[in-house]
């Protein structure tokens, strides 16, 4: 199989699973009305999906590059079907709960032993790779609402005809998965379980490219989370199209910005990610002010372009510096250090919201995501432009980083 075409295929159960990650997006105001659950009370239930998804990410990124990739993957996809069904199902605040958790746990493998599985079979080709995992997260992340919200208003089943249809999905990326001629690395971790640790080469790709993946992924959370509660409470919008297709067009700019910037230095890229996530938020704040659909949806817009370029010029550097060996593991670091406030600020965004007003707890979040981008900018601008720097360079071949 020809690498570059191999690289897209072992995409396909990144793409699956990150549908699954935000279909719940624009059914939560029917959840909410069904079962009776506050603001607080939802980033509760979205918190418990990053919780599965960073218990997953120290496990699976050691585990992937011990073991092999499908021994991680097959069984996240798996958990993946089970968190369809309780979804599909739910009648209460802790089913909910735990599908979400599920859910996180199968992302969390797809975003370490997948997204490692996409450069296993493009060895040499570190942009294709970066560049396919990449936009198959954010692709399948703006999926999974839009067609929830379209399924959800127009046929029958509103909470479960889309998790039927991401089973079928999950199903086929399962046999990808089973198909696809995937290596046993050579690790000499003996751990199971442990922080992720980043090789030395690695290190400060992965501290550079978090200062801004951070702050664009803590944007876009808001965004899914709360979102839909936006629209409904201070905009005014019910209709669940909306809310899925605000979504969809925030991973579609995450997703179109890294085939723009592809050609670009690493930190020009993410100097440019923390500037889209500032300006994410100031028209966020600008939305509540003027309760402006248009400015919430060039808000949603620049969130997702921010963490688009803050995730592949961070996976650009990774993907340059890391030995192959250790690259699920650095992969699970970069994402650890951007999901933690991706959690912790939307939940205590909600829980003030529930305490003061969705528009002053908003408001608070914006401005504190704003100082967070700007910091991050900051620490990407750091020092002088290397060869890793460039994101059209790629990986180095594979035989050199096993010297």
């Amino acid at each position: 199989m020809i690498p570059k075409r191999a690289a897209w295929l072992a995409a396909w159960p990144v793409l699956a699973v990150f549908v699954l990650s935000n279909a719940p997006t624009p059914l939560y105001v029917l959840w909410q009305r069904e079962l009776g659950f506050s603001s607080g009370v939802l980033t509760v239930v979205f918190a418990c999906y990053i919780a599965g998804l960073l218990g997953a990410l120290l496990v699976a990124g050691v585990v992937s590059d011990r073991i092999g990739r499908k021994p991680v993957l097959l069984p996240a996809l798996a958990l993946g079907i089970v968190s369809c069904v309780l979804f599909a199902t739910a009648a209460s605040v802790l089913a909910l709960a735990i599908a979400r958790f599920l859910a996180g746990l199968a992302v969390g493998a797809a975003v370490s032993a997948g997204m490692a599985a996409v450069n296993d079979v493009a060895p040499g080709r570190g942009k294709t790779a970066a560049l396919a995992s990449s936009t198959a997260m954010v692709l399948g992340a703006g999926l999974g609402p839009l067609l929830a919200g379209v399924a959800s208003e127009t046929l029958p089943g509103p909470t479960v005809t889309i998790f039927l249809a991401e089973i079928v999905l999950l199903a086929s990326a399962a046999v990808v998965v089973a198909r696809l001629p995937l290596p046993r690395p050579q690790s000499t971790s003996r751990a199971w379980i442990r922080i992720p640790n980043v090789h030395p080469d690695g290190r400060g790709a992965v501290l550079r490219g978090i200062a801004v993946f951070a702050p664009g992924i803590t944007a876009t959370s808001f965004v899914l989370s709360l979102g839909p509660s936006v629209l409904t409470d201070l905009l005014g919008s019910t209709d669940r199209i909306v809310a899925g297709a605000l979504a969809f067009v925030m991973f579609l700019g995450a997703t179109g910005i890294q085939f723009a910037v592809r050609g670009l230095p690493a930190r020009t890229i993410l100097i440019a990610g923390a500037a889209s996530t500032t300006a994410s938020m100031a028209a966020l704040i600008a939305s509540l002010q003027t309760s402006s659909l248009t400015l919430l949806a060039v808000a949603a817009v620049l969130a997702g372009t921010g963490q688009g370029m803050g995730q592949f010029g961070g996976l650009t550097l990774v993907n340059a510096s890391v030995p192959a060996n250790r690259l699920a593991e650095a992969t699970a670091a970069q994402n650890v250090g951007g999901y933690v406030p991706a959690a912790v600020l939307p939940l205590a965004a909600g829980f003030l919201s529930d305490a003061t007003g969705l528009a002053t707890g908003a408001t608070a979040f914006g401005v504190v995501v704003i100082a967070a981008a700007v910091a991050g900018g900051l620490v990407a601008g750091r020092g002088r432009p290397t060869r890793q720097d460039t994101a059209s360079t790629g990986l180095r071949n594979c035989a050199e980083y096993s010297r």
